[in-house]
């Protein structure tokens, strides 16, 4: 233990604390089990050991990686009980997935010791859904998206913005220092390299790519045990997505160009929407989008758009695909008969600057989102607004 405890003392004395994301003071951190889930990269290692440094007393928390070489040899349960027997009160285990048999071990932890809190995290979504069943009742669950634009622009330009509501957004109370700055420059910049926390390391999109590549080589393909062609062809179905315009999956034309089984396409594609890799855009069958017929299908986030097709990534999808992963966090979206997108009881059309009324003309509660516009008036909102929600 006397390992784990310099590393994670290292560790802390080594994380800043000039900039905390959103998700922090949303967490109730005294719950006796947490689980922060996320995509890979999105900054739940640095939000954990943030936490700690901001609020704990070192003395009495122990942070853990689940990779680390030490659970080689040891199991986390007794690490749990030798760390609870010398009064310790937290234990924060990171990459929790990468541990086999995890969710027994937790639920054995939270069982037997009621005085200790345990935070978790985790990347594959797909092992800790199918892990986490057993502790649904116990563990208090949050996700942490990528960088909104608001955060962006507090770290990469200093401009600190509070959140707004949609209804903030929709009645065009965003502020923003036009004097200094211009909105719309900014918001291009963050749609190509702004989504992930490390945007301003470099080689940020060969970063990226390797992330991705991780995800379906390793996450999915042994999740589903799947071939390394079928693996490939994942990769080819989320170029696809990119280059297309906004993406209505025709599953049977897609296993033809893939050469896989139709049935099996449908799955990779809930596969890489758990994997924080795609969105699907449902409509609003029962009242619920996640039991809706699958509309469209877009990328998690337009980062991943240019860094896998670059300048051959369809504009208009790229819109879409910006006020999709920016409003999904903060509201339920399912897909509108109208036009793009319904939120709640707003019904919304994305498109550029030139965007007519047109399509909306009849419906109530409708709005125009347009793309390279700086001010919003009565029914027109900026795309880069949206930015703000989180």
């Amino acid at each position: 233990m006397d390992v784990l405890r310099r590393t994670f003392l290292q560790k802390i004395e080594g994380t800043s604390v000039n900039f905390v994301r959103y998700l922090h003071d949303r967490i109730r951190w005294d719950s006796r089990l947490v689980a922060i889930l996320g995509a890979r990269g999105v900054g739940k290692s640095t939000l954990i050991l943030q936490h700690i440094k901001l609020h704990e007393n070192p003395e009495e928390v122990l942070y853990v990686s689940a990779d680390d070489i030490y659970f080689s040899t040891h199991r986390l349960v007794d690490l749990a009980y030798d760390f609870y027997l010398n009064g310790g009160k937290a234990l924060y285990i990171d990459e929790i997935h990468k541990y086999q048999g995890w969710s027994t071990e937790i639920k054995n932890i939270y069982d037997s010791y009621p005085d200790l809190r345990v935070v978790y995290t985790g990347s594959s979504i797909l092992e800790l859904e199918k892990g986490g069943a057993d502790l649904s009742r116990r563990k208090l669950e949050y996700r942490l998206y990528g960088l909104s634009f608001r955060e962006y622009l507090s770290i990469s330009e200093g401009i600190d913005l509070p959140v707004n509501t949609i209804d903030d957004i929709l009645n065009h109370k965003v502020t923003f220092p036009y004097r200094d700055f211009r909105p719309v420059a900014l918001f291009k910049k963050y749609l190509e390299s702004g989504y992930y926390p490390y945007f301003k390391e470099a080689g940020y999109q060969s970063r990226l790519l390797a992330v991705i590549n991780q995800v379906l080589d390793n996450d999915i393909k042994d999740f589903t045990r799947m071939s390394v062609s079928t693996a490939r062809a994942l990769k080819k179905l989320m170029y696809i997505v990119a280059q297309s315009a906004p993406f209505k999956p025709n599953y049977s034309k897609i296993a033809e160009d893939l050469h896989l089984n139709r049935n099996l396409v449908a799955d990779l594609v809930v596969y890489l929407e758990k994997a924080q890799l795609l969105n699907i855009l449902r409509d609003g069958t029962w009242g619920i989008s996640s039991l809706g017929k699958v509309e469209k299908v877009y990328l998690n986030n337009t980062n991943i758009a240019y860094a896998i097709a670059g300048e051959v990534t369809n504009v208009g999808n790229a819109r879409e695909t910006a006020f999709f992963s920016m409003v999904m966090p903060v509201a339920d979206i399912v897909s509108s008969p109208a036009a793009d997108f319904r939120v709640g009881k707003y019904t919304f059309e994305v498109g550029g600057k030139s965007k007519s009324q047109r399509q909306i003309k009849d419906v109530p509660d409708a709005y125009i989102v347009k793309d390279d516009i700086e001010y919003g008036y009565m029914n027109v909102v900026p795309l880069w607004t949206f930015g703000f929600l989180y």
